[in-house]
C-alpha cells in the first residue's frame, strides 16, 4: 500500500457542502500532503510541516 492511500484527508471546514474549488490536506510525520478534492488520483503536493505552518501564518495574518 503506498503513502497516499494510508493518509486521511479533510476539506476546511470553510469549503461547505456545495463541491467546488477545494483542496484537501492530509498529514504524515513531518510532512502535509495536499491535492485537488475534486482530482482524488491526480498530483498531491507534498511540503515540510514548516513549510505549511509559514503557508497558514502568511494567510491567517492577512485577513
Amino acid at each position: 500500500m503506498n503513502t497516499e492511500q494510508q493518509l486521511h484527508w479533510f476539506k476546511s471546514s470553510y469549503s461547505g457542502g456545495e463541491g467546488g474549488s477545494c483542496v484537501e490536506v492530509a498529514k504524515a510525520p513531518g510532512t502535509i500532503h495536499i491535492r485537488d478534492s475534486k482530482d482524488e488520483d491526480g498530483p498531491v503536493l507534498t511540503v515540510s510541516a514548516g513549510a505549511w505552518a509559514g503557508l497558514v501564518g502568511l494567510t491567517v495574518s492577512r485577513r
